[in-house]
């Protein structure tokens, strides 16, 4: 199989740069990626609790931070969606990372979205953490409590604050992911490869 197994996708709203990556109007950037070779996950899907911990301190050991991280279905077959940010590789502000990782035994289809902040950044967390004060803003990871390193987890990157900040990259990311997602139709033989394990 090349390409990609996704074979329907509800694309309202984006136009193509290329045979598998699209830009919206707010310039996040959503794109399909296929690989042939065993998933690098660190922990079987039925093991929540491991798999998450073992994300997140994958995540922190690369600099960034995983702060949403769920097991669920698309089109029926098992898969590992997150959210994770990273500081802005030209160092002004942060980029939000949505994917949805589909592994079978042998390969694996990843669809994301990155979506970086632009012009005035960090106002999200400023407003939020003025109204909680530090010692409510900052918290642990949410997989793993004593994790250090990477970007801190607070409560500026819960969904309760979207409304709030309706044109956020974040916001707009975890509203795509949760509008795609539901879209997403797979190719029947790679549904058909043997599960992740």
């Amino acid at each position: 199989m090349t390409g990609t197994p996704i074979t329907q996708l509800d694309l309202s709203g984006f136009t193509p740069l290329d045979e598998f990556a699209w830009q919206d109007g707010n310039g996040i950037v959503l794109s399909l990626h296929y690989f042939d070779i065993p998933p690098d996950l660190p922990a079987p899907l039925e093991s929540v609790p491991q798999l998450q911990a073992a994300l997140a301190r994958h995540t922190a050991a690369a600099g960034a931070g995983l702060f949403d991280c769920a097991v669920e279905p698309v089109d029926g077959v098992p898969a590992v969606r997150q959210l994770v940010k990273l500081t802005h590789p030209q160092g002004h502000g942060q980029v939000f990372i949505a994917s949805c990782t589909v592994p079978r035994a042998t390969c694996s289809t990843v669809l994301k979205l990155q979506a970086p902040e632009r012009g005035m950044t960090g106002f999200r967390e400023a407003i939020i953490m003025d109204r909680l004060g530090p010692a409510e803003f900052f918290r642990p990871s949410p997989y793993a409590p004593d994790l250090t390193g990477g970007l801190p987890a607070h409560r500026a990157d819960e969904p309760q604050y979207d409304a709030e900040f309706p044109q956020h990259p974040l916001t707009l990311a975890r509203q795509l992911m949760h509008r795609l997602l539901p879209t997403v139709r797979l190719d029947p033989r790679f549904k058909a490869e043997p599960a992740f394990a």
